[in-house]
C-alpha cells in the first residue's frame, strides 16, 4: 500500500485529528506521504472508534466534542513548577464552584480566572467551564486538585513536575564509559551468560584503570519464566520489572543458608556452565536460565531470617499491585504458557475474580516470583551503589525499550491503558528500507490519560529506583509512535500523537527524585523541534557518528555536533565499528533480502560514506594523510580516528562499545528480522572470532589503551 495519492476525506481528518491520529506525514527522505483511508479508519478502531461509514464518523465526531466536556475534572492535571497554568472545572451554568491544591500537609485555595468559555449543552444539561490558575510555586511531587460546588466535590490527581533537569550536576564538564550487551560480556565465572555481578566488575575496573565515569548497558526487564525465553532485551515482557536471569546466584544473600550438599549441586551446575564461557556459539539462554532456576528455588525454599523477611514484605508494599500482578502472571504463565490469550478465559483479565483465587491457591508460586523480583533488585543496587564508591560520578545508566511483548505481563495487567489490535515499529529509513514492525502494543493516550499516567510512572520509578541514568529507545515515542494495524505491512501505518507535556514531565519528576540523568535516542525520523524540547527540559540527545551528517550528506565535522548528547561511534543496531568498516551491514542485509537497491550499489555507497569519513578526519588532524583505509591496518587505525572524533566534538557524554575494544565484527541485532538473524544472542569475541572474557581486558591489549586514549585524550594508568 505504503500511501496513499490523495488525503483522506475532510470528515475522517477531522475525525483522526480529534485523535492525534496523522493522516499526512513527511518521511526521512523528505517526502510527503498520504496515509491510506484503511490504515487511518484500522487505528481508530485500535482506541474504540468506529470510522466505518459516513454515519458512524458523524456519531464519533459529536462524541469527541462532548468528551471533555462531560467530565468534571481532567482526570489528571500536570503543570510545570514556575509557570502558571489553568485549570477547568465543568459544572452547570451558573453554578459557583471553588478549588484547592490538596498536599500531603498543606491545602491551597485557587484563584478563579476571568476566562469566559461559551457554555455547552450536555445530556440535556446547559454546561459551563470555571478556570482557576494553578500557581507556579507548588512543590514538585504528587497531589491533588479538589474541586466543590453546593451538590457535589472531585478530585484528580495534580502532578507538578521540574520546568528542566539539571545534567550538569551529575556530569560536570564530561564524561565517558563503555557501553555493553550485560548478556554477552561474560567473566570466567558467569553462568553461559554476563549477570550483574559482570557488569560491577567491568564497572569498578574501568572506573578505577581507565577513569570511566559511567557503564551504560541493554535493558535488563523481565522475560518469560518459562520455554521459549525471547532473546531480545528490546522484547521484554515487563518493562517495570527486571529479569533474574543476570542474578550471581552466589551472591544472593540467603545463599549461604544451604547445606554444603546443596551448595555442591549448585557448583557442579555452574561448573557445566562455567565451560560455555570459553565457546563463541550463540548463548543458551534456556540452559542458563533452566540451572539458575533450580538454584534458586533451592535458595528460596531454604527461608529467611526475620530481618530478612520483613525487608521482603516492606519491597512487597513499595511495589503494590504492579509487582502482584506480574507474579501472579509469571505463576500463570508458568501453568499455562506465555500467551495469555490462550489460557482459560476466566485468567485473561488480572481483575477477574478468578485470577484472584487463582493467586490465593498458588500463593507460594507467586510468592517465589516476587522474591526472585526483590533479590533481582538487591543485586541492582550493589551494582549500583559500588560503582559510586569505585569513583563512577554517574553509575549505571540502564536502557528503556520502546515496548512490551503483545502477550507478555505488562500486556496482561496493563491491557485497560495498552491497543490492541495494532503494533507499533518505524517507517521505512536509510537503515531499514522495509520499514519495521516491532510486534509491541502501545500506551492508548486516552486511556493512559485516565489513568493518570500511574502505569507510566510506576514503570518510571521501579526502574530508575537503583540508576544513575535511564537511556529512552526511541525517545520520539514520547511524542508520536508508529502504529501499524494487524493485517497491514510495516510500511503501511501512521503515527499517532501523545501528550508530550505530561509523558515529559512525569520522566523529569521521576529522575529529579532518584537523582538520575535521562537520554533520549532522537535518531531516525525525528523533526528538529522534537530534539528542542528534549533539549529544554534538560533530557539528553543521541548522536551515533555515522548518523552526523550535513544537509549535502557529507559527514558533519565534530566541532559542529551538538553538546547535550550521547555521542558514539557506534549502536547496537549496527555492527560493531570493525564490522561496519568491512560493510557487515550491507553483506547482513544482502543475504537477508533486507536491501531494496543492489548489493553493488549498497557496497558502493559503503566505500564512499567510509572514504568521505576517512577524508574528513585527515582535514581534521584526527588521521594521518597517508592511511589506506582500504587495508585492515588502515582500517585500525580509522577506527581509533573515529573515537578521536567523539572526542572532539562537544559531546557530554562519550561511549564506547565495549566490543570495539576487541575487534569484534559480528551484530548483536539485524532490525527487521526476528528469526532469519541469530539477534541478541551472539557472545563477544575477538577480531580473529574467539570468545573473550572480562579477564581479557586486564591483559591491556594495544586496542584498548589506544581507544581509551582516543577518547580521553591520555593513555590508562
Amino acid at each position: 500500500m505504503q500511501g496513499a495519492s490523495h488525503p483522506v476525506d475532510e470528515q475522517l481528518a477531522e475525525l483522526a485529528e480529534r485523535y492525534g491520529v496523522a493522516t499526512e506525514y513527511w518521511n526521512q527522505a523528505g517526502a510527503h506521504i498520504y496515509v491510506c483511508a484503511d490504515v487511518v479508519r484500522a487505528v481508530l478502531r485500535a482506541l474504540d472508534v468506529d470510522a466505518s461509514t459516513p454515519e458512524s464518523i458523524q456519531t464519533a465526531l459529536r462524541d469527541a466534542d462532548l468528551r471533555e466536556w462531560r467530565r468534571r475534572l481532567p482526570p489528571v492535571f500536570v503543570t510545570v513548577r514556575g509557570e502558571q497554568r489553568r485549570a477547568w472545572v465543568h459544572v452547570p451554568h451558573g453554578a459557583s464552584v471553588r478549588m484547592w491544591a490538596v498536599m500531603a500537609d498543606e491545602r491551597r485555595e485557587l484563584e478563579q480566572l476571568d476566562h469566559w468559555v461559551d457554555p455547552v449543552e450536555v445530556d440535556g444539561v446547559l454546561t459551563g467551564e470555571a478556570s482557576f490558575a494553578v500557581p507556579p510555586d507548588l512543590r514538585l511531587g504528587w497531589h491533588h486538585l479538589e474541586a466543590q460546588t453546593d451538590e457535589w466535590t472531585a478530585r484528580t490527581p495534580l502532578v507538578v513536575t521540574p520546568p528542566r533537569l539539571n545534567p550538569d550536576a551529575v556530569i560536570g564538564e564530561r564524561q565517558w564509559g563503555f557501553m555493553a550487551q550485560v548478556y554477552a560480556t561474560r567473566s570466567v565465572d558467569s553462568w553461559g551468560m554476563g549477570d550483574l555481578w559482570d557488569c560491577a566488575l567491568l564497572g569498578q575496573w574501568s572506573a578505577q584503570e581507565l577513569g570511566a565515569g559511567f557503564l551504560l548497558v541493554n535493558p535488563l526487564h523481565a522475560a518469560e519464566v518459562r520455554s521459549p525465553i525471547s532473546p531480545s532485551p528490546y522484547l521484554p515482557v515487563s518493562r517495570r520489572f527486571a529479569n533474574p536471569i543476570y542474578l550471581d546466584v552466589l551472591r544472593v544473600h540467603e545463599y549461604r543458608n544451604l547445606r554444603a550438599k546443596q551448595q555442591r549441586r549448585i557448583a557442579k551446575s555452574a561448573q557445566r556452565l562455567h565451560e560455555l564461557n570459553a565457546s563463541a556459539d550463540l548463548l543458551d539462554r534456556e540452559a542458563v536460565w533452566a540451572a539458575k532456576r533450580r538454584a534458586l528455588k533451592m535458595i528460596y525454599r531454604t527461608g529467611r531470617s526475620t530481618e530478612r523477611q520483613r525487608a521482603f514484605a516492606d519491597y512487597r508494599r513499595s511495589q503494590g499491585r504492579g509487582l502482584r500482578d506480574f507474579a501472579t502472571w509469571c505463576a500463570l504463565s508458568d501453568r499455562y504458557g506465555n500467551d495469555f490469550g490462550s489460557w482459560p478465559k476466566k485468567y485473561r483479565h488480572p481483575r477477574n475474580a478468578a485470577v484472584k483465587k487463582f493467586r490465593k491457591r498458588h500463593r507460594d508460586a507467586v510468592q517465589f516470583f516476587m522474591w526472585l523480583q526483590w533479590v533481582t533488585d538487591e543485586q541492582l543496587g550493589q551494582v549500583q551503589d559500588s560503582l559510586r564508591e569505585a569513583g563512577m560520578p554517574i553509575g549505571m545508566i540502564h536502557d528503556l525499550a520502546v515496548g512490551v511483548h503483545p502477550e507478555g505481563a505488562d500486556a496482561w495487567a496493563l491491557q485497560d491503558v495498552l491497543a490492541r489490535g495494532v503494533s507499533v515499529g518505524a517507517p521505512p529509513d536509510m537503515y531499514n528500507q522495509m520499514g519495521q514492525d516491532w510486534s509491541q502494543p502501545p500506551w492508548r493516550p486516552d486511556t493512559l490519560a485516565e489513568a493518570a499516567f500511574v502505569p507510566y510512572r510506576e514503570m518510571l520509578r521501579t526502574v530508575l529506583r537503583h540508576a544513575g541514568g535511564l537511556r529512552i529507545d526511541h525517545v520520539l515515542g514520547l511524542f508520536r509512535m508508529w502504529w501499524i494495524p494487524e493485517g497491514f505491512a510495516a510500511t503501511d501505518g501512521t503515527y499517532v500523537r501523545f501528550d508530550f507535556d505530561a509523558m515529559l514531565g512525569i520522566m523529569c519528576l521521576e529522575a529529579v527524585q532518584s537523582g538520575s540523568i535521562v537520554i533520549g535516542e532522537d535518531l531516525g525520523t525525528v523533526e528538529p523541534w522534537v530534539q528542542h524540547a528534549l533539549a529544554d527540559r534538560g533530557i539528553l540527545g543521541t548522536s551515533i557518528l555515522w548518523f552526523e551528517a550535513q544537509d549535502s550528506g557529507e559527514p558533519k565535522p565534530p566541532d559542529q555536533w551538538r553538546r547535550d548528547v550521547l555521542a558514539s561511534v557506534t549502536v547496537h543496531d549496527l555492527p560493531p565499528t570493525a564490522g561496519f568498516l568491512r560493510d557487515e551491514h550491507v553483506r547482513l542485509r544482502h543475504a537477508l533480502n533486507l536491501l531494496t537497491t543492489s548489493l553493488e550499489e549498497e557496497t558502493a555507497h559503503a566505500r564512499a560514506e567510509r572514504q568521505a569519513w576517512a577524508a574528513m578526519l585527515r582535514e581534521h588532524g584526527l588521521l594521518e594523510w597517508d592511511v589506506d583505509v582500504d587495508t585492515d591496518e588502515g582500517l585500525a587505525q580509522l577506527t581509533i580516528a573515529l573515537h578521536r572524533a567523539i572526542a572532539a566534538s562537544p559531546a557530554r557524554l562519550l561511549g564506547v562499545a565495549l566490543p570495539d575494544i576487541f575487534g569484534d565484527r559480528r551484530a548483536q541485532n539485524q532490525p527487521g528480522t526476528d528469526q532469519e538473524y541469530p539477534n541478541w544472542r551472539i557472545p563477544m569475541t575477538d577480531d580473529e572470532g574467539r570468545a573473550v572474557t572480562l579477564q581479557d581486558l586486564a591483559a591491556r591489549p594495544s586496542r584498548l589503551n589506544s581507544v581509551v586514549a582516543a577518547v580521553t585524550g591520555t593513555l590508562p594508568a
